[in-house]
């Protein structure tokens, strides 16, 4: 068996969870995506030290987030950085009636023991378009 395919796989797994809790609003599900070390930084620089700093910050303003439209995430790129440590940078676009917006977040992700992969540190960083 190929590992690194089933890595990408996995790791593709993570990012469409991403997608899916945000949609949902799905605090709970959201946090366990992140290592207890993690770091996560936003997309307005805002930054989060370890899964508490993370889940107090989520629990905030996850649930009170509102938008008029949908918004999808695509792992674009994926780089090992070596075993059990991948670089993943995703498209992340918000689609609504005004138009598309985008972000460019990069997940360091680490894979566990147990093989489950995990967001390590983060940083999101929205796509500016000059009209």
């Amino acid at each position: 068996m190929n590992t690194e395919i089933t890595d990408i796989e996995a790791i593709e797994q993570v990012v469409a969870a991403v997608e899916r809790t945000q949609r949902a609003k799905d605090v709970e599900g959201f946090l366990a995506l992140f290592h207890p070390d993690a770091l996560w930084t936003t997309a307005h620089g805002k930054v989060l030290i370890g899964r508490d700093a993370i889940a107090e910050f989520t629990r905030a303003v996850l649930p009170h987030a509102s938008w008029d439209g949908e918004v999808t995430y695509e792992a674009v790129h994926t780089q090992f950085l070596r075993p059990g440590v991948a670089a993943v940078k995703v498209r992340q676009v918000y689609h609504s009636a005004q138009g598309d917006t985008e972000g460019a977040p990069l997940y360091v992700m680490s894979r566990r023991e147990d093989g489950t992969w995990l967001l390590h540190a983060c940083q999101n960083t929205e796509v500016r378009v000059d009209r």
